[in-house]
């Protein structure tokens, strides 16, 4: 189920805000209540958010939304960081790419370069990258997470060991303003760091959401990765970390306003 332009604005809300009312977001939108209800069935449906009297609330819990979930939510947002990405991937470049939705838009945005190379443990990018028959697919064997579509474990392990990547695109669930980078399990946070370690350069890719976002594992620093692309200007702690780190800070379709 796609999501309208309001619904996904409204989707992006619940999850900042906690709890939005149904008269409140009516009035935002200048349209009915009635209208409102039926955005946030849809939006609950999706697994968006959770009916409340009188509005939707965020879901709680310390776990990771659904993937299908997370491929809806800020989805505008992924597609510009993916479509930046883009023109700074050069043809015949040996990629590796990280789980997450951020870095499955971004693999499909590639679609259109040529003689790409991808190493990854998610199925999803591989199945994506397989559809351009210039490109290279390598995938980490063993048991596949159901819900995410993805292989962690030893499998994981020995792909993102064997050989140095260009260039390592990785995606994240969270960032605490310390710039800690998050996630919500032990083996997301080891992926990363192998993709980080054996790339010449990194792209960490989020939106956002990701910096009032909670995960609870910690593993990396976001002034690490070469370049952060992201689709508005991150919190003031944030940008003084990136300014320290030499890291560079990539703004996707953000016009310069406050």
């Amino acid at each position: 189920m796609d999501l309208s332009e309001r619904q996904a604005q409204i989707a992006d809300l619940v999850r900042e805000e906690g709890f939005l009312g149904v008269d409140n977001l009516a009035n935002r939108y200048n349209v009915t209540s009635q209208t409102i209800r039926r955005d946030l069935t849809v939006i609950c449906d999706c697994g968006l958010g959770r009916r409340r009297h009188g509005g939707v609330e965020r879901i709680s819990g310390s776990g990771n939304l659904s993937y299908r979930s997370r491929q809806i939510l800020a989805r505008g947002a992924k597609e510009k960081i993916a479509d930046m990405v883009c023109d700074h991937v050069p043809h015949s470049t040996t990629l590796a790419f990280s789980i997450g939705t951020t870095p499955e838009i971004v693999a499909a945005a590639l679609l259109k370069h040529e003689s790409l190379r991808i190493f990854t443990h998610n199925l999803n990018i591989a199945m994506l990258a397989c559809s351009n028959p210039s490109f290279e697919v390598h995938i980490a064997g063993g048991r596949v997470r159901n819900n995410d579509c993805d292989v962690l474990g030893k499998g994981m392990e020995t792909l993102l060991s064997s050989y140095i990547f260009d260039i390592g695109i990785y995606g994240v669930a969270g960032v605490d303003e310390d710039g800690t980078l998050l996630d919500f399990t032990d083996e997301e946070v080891q992926a990363r760091q192998l993709i980080h370690k054996n790339s010449r350069k990194t792209f960490l890719v989020l939106d956002h959401t990701k910096f009032s976002r909670a995960a609870h594992v910690r593993g990396g620093q976001i002034g690490e990765a070469t370049k952060v692309f992201c689709d508005e200007k991150p919190p003031t702690k944030i940008m003084e970390i990136l300014d320290k780190s030499g890291s560079e800070l990539i703004l996707c379709g953000w016009d310069g306003s406050e």
